[in-house]
Order: C-alpha cells, then structure tokens, then sequence
C-alpha cells in the first residue's frame, strides 16, 4: 500500500513494504529519489534492519546458534503497518513475527516516520527492544537520488560537498566486507566529482565518528544548481554508492548505525563491527534530514 503526504513544497509516497520512501517530488516537477529501475537497481530507499551491510558468510553466531541472515537485512522486503498519520507526518512499524525469529532471535519493535518540513523530509528510525535480553542490532537508510537531475545535464556533471568536516577515515570494501586495517584518508577541502570510476570498489564509506555532518550532492555548474543534502547528528558511518560500471543514473547517500563484518570478523553478533546493543525495554532513535533543491 502506497501514502501520500504533502504539503507547500514536497510531495512524497511511502510503500507499506519496507516502510520504502519511494517518491521525493518538488513544487518545481522535479522528482528527486531514483525511480527504481529494475534493469540496474530495482529500489528506492531501503531501510536497512536488523544489519546494515553483509555478514561474514552470511552468518553470524548468537548465544551458541548459527543464524543466516542476508545483506542489509530483512526490513527493507516486509511489510510495515501504519502505526500513526498526521497532516505532515507517517508512522510505520514492523514487529517482530514468525518470519523473523528464525533469523534474528529477538523481540523487537521498528519505527520509521517520515515528517515534512518545508523542503525538508525527516527520518526517524526507532529502535525498541521488548524482550528480556540484551539486543543487538544495526540500523541504516538506503536512499538513492536522481543524477541528472536536469536533463541537459549529465552524471560527471555532479559532484558531492561535505561539511563541516574535511578530512574523514574511508573504510575499504573487499568482497563486500569491511577492510578497516586498509583504510585511508579522504580529504573534502575540495568537492569530490562524481564518476563511474568513483565506484570501482563498490561503495565509498566514511567512518564519521558520530558527528553531526552535511552531505551534499548538486550540479557542479551555477545556473539551475538543483542538488540534494543530506544532513545527520550521530551516524556512525556514511556510505556514497552508485553502479559500477553501468550507466545507472543515481547516487545513495547513506546514513549508517552499523556496518558490513570486518574481513576478519568471528562471527559473533556481539563482537560484530558497529554493532548497536539495546537493554530491555530501552529505545534507540537515529535520525536524518533530506532537504531538496
């Protein structure tokens, strides 16, 4: 089931399933989210739940079991319900059920609401934990926007601006797992340009430190400079993704609670890299801001 929520400046429609953000549209008719074209990537803006990123052979071990679970998680393939609706606001929520016991062993509650804000759509991610146990969990947004955003423009036209930080620790993917021990610096004093050959080695992932950041993607010429920012208080990392080397025309800008194993990972859940826990009965609340323009 799809909502609709607008007001002066936006309009934007979430899917049931997966609580997916599937439309950010302007009052100038531009849509700003990648339309999920299946021939390259077929979605929009996955909220990544109970993992973000891959496990090490798509496994990980809790209190002595074995459990399989896939990239990013099961959140983003099933079905929320709405918890609560506004004039400017939607709340959906996924409990935990029969389907996801068998591959996370916890009681759990997750929320997204999305607000409007002028040109602005807020995110929250909500986190509580029902159960009697210590819970651990990662949780993460996937969001994909349109580059061009003008169709005289094209996708090395782009380019991605950080503030207020510089210069941050980029954290290397090897087979799809963190290569932290690799890392090296990459340095902001300069907007990055976007390119194909910026995804080489799948995502680019900057190791934020739980810092308030803005990132910026926009034109790098000056007349109709339509961009996308993304801003966030506390992430831990933040991920920039696109297709390589196809044509697909879309940048993610990620915010993350989480992230992939290190190649060197145990497999245990609680030694798992970036790994959140969550007492009983407590709450975890991560937020980001997407403003448009």
């Amino acid at each position: 089931m799809e909502f609709t929520l607008s007001n002066d400046s936006l309009t934007i429609e979430v899917n049931s399933k997966g609580a997916e953000l599937n439309s950010i549209k302007g009052d100038n008719g531009i849509e700003y989210l990648w339309q999920a074209d299946s021939n390259f990537w077929g979605r929009h803006a996955p909220v990544l739940f109970p993992i973000v990123g891959r496990l090490k052979n798509d496994q990980y071990e809790y209190e002595g079991k074995k459990y399989s679970l896939g990239q990013h998680g099961f959140a983003r393939d099933m079905e929320f319900e709405l918890s609560d609706r506004t004039a400017d606001s939607i709340t959906m929520v996924l409990k935990a059920n029969a389907e996801t016991k068998p591959v996370y062993p916890f009681d759990f509650l997750l929320f997204v609401k999305y607000t409007l804000d002028k040109t602005t759509v807020k995110v929250d991610l909500t986190v509580v934990n029902q159960g009697t146990n210590e819970m651990y969990f990662s949780v993460g947004a996937h969001p994909a926007f349109n580059v061009p955003l003008n169709a005289d423009q094209h996708f090395d036209d782009y380019q991605v601006k950080v503030a207020p930080r510089e210069i941050f620790n980029q954290i290397p993917l090897e087979n799809s797992l963190s290569a932290a021990k690799d890392g090296s610096e990459l340095d902001f004093k300069n907007p990055l340009p976007v390119s194909r050959e910026l995804f080489k080695n799948d995502a680019v992932i900057l190791d934020l430190q739980q810092q308030p950041i803005d990132v910026m993607l926009e034109s790098k010429h000056t007349l109709n400079q339509h961009g996308v920012s993304l801003h966030t208080d506390n992430a831990k990392y933040m991920g920039l993704w696109s297709q390589y080397p196809s044509d697909a025309q879309f940048v993610c800008i990620e915010p993350w609670w989480g992230i992939a194993d290190d190649v060197d990972a145990d497999g245990l859940l609680i030694h798992k890299k970036g790994i959140e826990q969550l007492a009983s009965g407590d709450r975890f609340d991560a937020c980001f801001d997407i403003t448009v323009y």
